[in-house]
């Protein structure tokens, strides 16, 4: 959607829009492979009529699509109105990728007379991130930040020169680019939107998820039963924090998988284990606050980049390893920071969380993010929060340090095969009938 906006956004600045008649999309590697039932072929649609992914009304998202390829006719950057044929205008292609990333796409504008207008080829290396061809490989922002860090273990000495946490070098990192203020209300933006997608996900009518699995929607029922049996907070079962950790996350995957407005953290496919954490934190953990959710997301985040920066958080490049594992670890990090860890018990607890993922594949059944990925997130929620435990029953020492951990997983996402990396062509996906 990003990247189609972006092609729209394009023309207006050519001021060709006018002059478009059609525009031809090409999905190429996993965005191929997956992208009918991940919604990207939809995605890429919306984002041509001007929406954007912040913003656009999920509940009737479907309906604007589908209105398009009715009266093929769609209105370019909401103003300008081209022919559209959905079978001949959004090409996907499963057996060809382009060079430079698994999650290719290509937008062309042509005029009446068939002739090219403009041409431009995007990458979704994962997190929401959307960068043009001419834009990859580009890691510096040309913005000096106070306390550089480019590994985990120059964030472990950054903090113990300056006697900082985690948190407070990546706040002071952030001050760069804008007023703390900001951060910490976009930061607390962001966790109102993880709990509404929360609550939607618990609120939602529809027995089953869209799509031929027919899979049941299980955050409504598993709510219920939880409310009628017992407080969040009773102790009656002793593990029955764990019980509401799988709500929420199934609740947010739930969403997800149904095109609901979920936060990438760090991917759509892993999307529900940093709310499930952090919901556990706010209602499990006395005296909880707003600071402590902020401080919990710049963690993460801080992990996150260090993952994305020296591996990857894209399935399509490293199979799930790079989502579910990457959002574990982020996860551990962040609950261990907020639970009065160490900066070395967090890198411990980070650590932890991604060695246990290696290996990981990508394999959801019918290129839908319902099996197993739905699944896949309550587990490693749970993982997170036992990683994050771990490290605080220990001093902060131990023998695998993060950055090995996150090198191990880029290796190991360059040996897997490629049928186990967001493809739909190995592991489950071909041994589970997808309808």
């Amino acid at each position: 959607m990003r990247a189609a906006q972006r092609f729209a956004g394009a023309l207006e600045d050519r001021g060709a829009v006018e002059s478009t008649a059609r525009v031809l999309v090409e999905l190429f590697g996993s965005l191929g492979s997956t992208g009918a039932g991940h919604g990207s072929d939809k995605a890429a649609i919306l984002g041509l009529m001007g929406a954007d992914p912040q913003h656009v009304d999920t509940d009737t998202a479907d309906e604007h699509v589908s209105h398009a390829c009715q009266v093929r006719c769609l209105s370019l950057g909401g103003r300008h109105e081209i022919d559209f044929d959905r079978a001949r205008d959004v090409r996907l292609y499963l057996d060809r990728t382009l060079p430079e990333h698994p999650n290719g796409m290509t937008f062309t504008a042509f005029d009446a007379g068939g002739e090219t207008l403009l041409r431009q080829t995007f990458y979704s290396i994962g997190g929401g991130f959307v960068v043009a061809e001419a834009e990859m490989g580009r890691a510096d922002t040309g913005v000096a930040v106070p306390f550089p860090f480019d590994s985990a273990a120059q964030l472990m000495a950054c903090c113990a020169r300056h006697e900082m946490r985690v948190s407070d070098v990546v706040l002071a990192n952030e001050g760069a680019f804008r007023e703390e203020a900001r951060t910490r209300a976009e930061l607390l933006n962001v966790w109102a939107v993880m709990r509404k997608c929360v609550e939607n996900g618990c609120r939602r009518s529809q027995t089953f998820l869209p799509g031929p699995l027919r899979v049941q929607r299980r955050a409504p029922r598993l709510l219920a039963e939880l409310e009628s049996m017992n407080a969040p907070q009773s102790q009656t079962d002793p593990l029955s924090a764990l019980d509401w950790v799988a709500l929420w996350a199934l609740a947010v995957n739930e969403e997800n998988a149904s095109g609901g407005r979920v936060v990438t953290a760090p991917t759509n496919g892993a999307a529900g284990i940093i709310p499930a954490v952090l919901h556990y934190y706010c209602r499990f953990v006395p005296g909880t606050d707003d600071e402590g959710v902020v401080r919990f997301l710049l963690t993460a985040g801080a992990i996150a980049m260090l993952i994305k920066r020296n591996a990857s958080i894209s399935g399509a490049e490293v199979g799930c390893q790079g989502e579910v594992g990457s959002a574990c670890a982020m996860a551990a990090g962040a609950l261990c920071e907020v639970l009065g860890g160490t900066p070395s018990q967090v890198e411990n607890a980070a650590e932890i969380g991604i060695e246990h993922n290696l290996g990981l594949t990508c394999d959801p059944v019918g290129g839908l993010v319902q099996i197993p990925c739905i699944e896949r997130n309550a587990v490693a929620s749970v993982k997170a929060i036992n990683a994050a435990r771990l490290s605080l029953h220990g001093d902060g020492s131990h023998r695998v340090s993060l950055d090995a951990a996150i090198a191990t997983m880029r290796q190991t996402g360059a040996d897997m095969r490629g049928k186990y990396k967001e493809t739909s062509l190995g592991g489950l996906a071909i041994n589970v009938v997808a309808c």
